[in-house]
């Protein structure tokens, strides 16, 4: 599509789904400007019925509904929409189109079981040969074999959570690639549905619909979703890099190509931007995951425990009555000796659980709130210290900055700690990259962006972004590292 004449911004819609919440904002892109306003926000509230846990894929789709019709009340001329959302959860449609049920969470523990299962088909070497994922127990095809034998018979067509958004938008199948590649369905080797893994499950691979890349035009609204948005029926609907990380990692502001990045909220997702995947033992035994991001690149990455441990401290705190304000905290932190607490990542009331840890291996817990946020700040560091170095080893790549971005560039203490411990600067910002890489996405496929380098310098020219400079003892670092095995 040629770029429009005028030189004003143009504006899109990006509907932006998270495990808790979802949202519609709509960004203005034009020769030198890039900006974000949220329009509509909704909750994501799973739903337990008896015997499995599921999402309300209806309240989603509704949100996402409302958050275009506020859209179209923000902004007149939407130029195109587009969503994006987590990984490997899905929809059964039948022969007629109709949802078989709500689609289950990825924390449902019916795939436990079928973990076994698949391995007894293909092997976890072979399967990772194939698809290079990090081992998770609800990736798709785990799923996929733990389903109803007669819900997956009476299936017709498997759409991930946002190309069945999407679906209902437009009427359009399809499945984009940056989220079909977090299935273990998908060959990283060939850029298609893997025959062998079909094969061995025995799904037909008829399920499976056409694939898709970011940048692609998917559809036209249909006439009751333009009926009840406002939209005009004209609308287009762009296939964005629908995996949230990947549309995070879309807006990362590097200028240059020895970066690495960290999408740092909930989970602090840390790797590296490849031109093609790392499948040896070595990756698979460290368990890093090869995902595609745009222009057949690969998201070469690790699941970190993120600021998760920080919430569940804070909520901890305040459900018995202690001060709970995250800035004062870190403040606190940032006085607190360093390394008085090794790294310590298990679920829970962490707090309590730091300090049972400290007692059982003979040292000193964290004696205050402010020790022991700086004691997960600086776990987190070592986390993400010791996964960009195996990155980098196993993919024989140089780093020389690290990117952080998401809801974690916003923590100065975290970001610092990172720094000293990474011992390269840190490039703190976009919070918003999600939304900023699915609207960059739609308005390169609307000529308004020529390719990744220039949405990249758009975003490092246009947003707030913060440097950290190394200014930690690297002996301390290693030797912190080195207390709690990660070295």
């Amino acid at each position: 599509m040629p770029a429009p004449s005028s030189a004003l911004p143009t504006a899109f819609a990006a509907a932006d789904l998270g495990a808790g919440s979802g949202r519609v904002v709509v960004g203005r892109v034009g020769p030198r400007s890039l900006d974000l306003a949220e329009v509509h926000r909704f909750t994501n509230t799973p739903v337990q019925l008896p015997g499995a846990l599921h999402w309300d894929i209806l309240a989603l789709y509704q949100g996402v509904l409302d958050g275009l019709r506020a859209a179209a009340r923000h902004a007149s001329g939407i130029a195109s929409v587009g969503i994006d959302s987590w990984a490997v959860d899905y929809g059964l449609l039948d022969a007629g189109g109709a949802l078989l049920g709500n689609p289950y969470h990825y924390r449902d523990s019916r795939t436990e079981p079928a973990v076994e299962k698949v391995w007894a088909r293909i092997g976890a070497a072979d399967l990772y040969r194939v698809g290079g994922l990090q081992h998770l127990p609800f990736n798709t095809v785990f799923q996929l074999a733990a389903e109803d034998p007669g819900r997956l018979e009476a299936a017709r067509t498997l759409l991930l959570i946002p190309d069945l958004l999407t679906h209902w938008l437009t009427g359009s199948t399809g499945a984009e690639v940056t989220n079909a590649s977090t299935t273990g369905l998908y060959d990283a080797r060939t850029g298609t549905w893997s025959r062998t893994v079909l094969t061995a499950l025995g799904i037909d691979p008829a399920l499976l619909p056409p694939l898709r890349r970011p940048g692609d035009a998917v559809g036209r609204l249909l006439p009751q979703v333009a009926a009840y948005t406002g939209l005009p029926a004209s609308t287009p609907v762009t296939a964005v890099a629908s995996h949230d990380t990947a549309s995070a990692v879309v807006a990362v502001p590097a200028t240059g190509a020895d970066f690495a990045y960290i999408s740092c909220g909930t989970w602090s997702l840390a790797g590296l931007e490849l031109d093609a995947p790392v499948l040896t033992e070595a990756s698979r035994a460290a368990n890093f995951t090869n995902e595609l991001g745009i222009d057949h690149t690969i998201r070469f990455l690790r699941n970190v425990m993120g600021l998760w441990l920080l919430s569940e401290s804070l909520r901890t705190w305040q459900a018995i009555g202690l001060p709970a304000r995250l800035p004062a905290l870190l403040t606190q932190a940032a006085r607190a000796e360093p390394f008085a607490a090794p790294e310590f990542l298990a679920p829970g009331d962490i707090p309590a659980r730091i300090a049972q840890y400290c007692a059982r291996t003979g040292q000193t817990p964290p004696d205050s709130q402010g020790a022991v946020v700086r004691c997960i700040l600086e776990s987190l560091a070592l986390a993400h210290r010791h996964t960009l170095r195996q990155a980098a080893e196993l993919a024989g790549r140089d780093i020389d900055v690290v990117h952080m971005v998401g809801g974690g560039s916003r923590n100065e203490l975290l970001c610092q700690l990172t720094a000293d411990a990474t011992g390269l600067p840190v490039v703190a910002g976009p919070a918003e990259a999600t939304a900023l890489g699915n609207i960059l996405v739609q308005a390169r496929a609307h000529g308004l962006v020529e390719d990744r380098t220039a949405m990249r310098r758009l975003v490092a020219d246009t947003q707030q972004l913060r440097r950290y400079t190394p200014s930690g003892d690297e002996q301390a670092w290693a030797a912190a590292a080195a207390r709690v095995g990660l070295i």
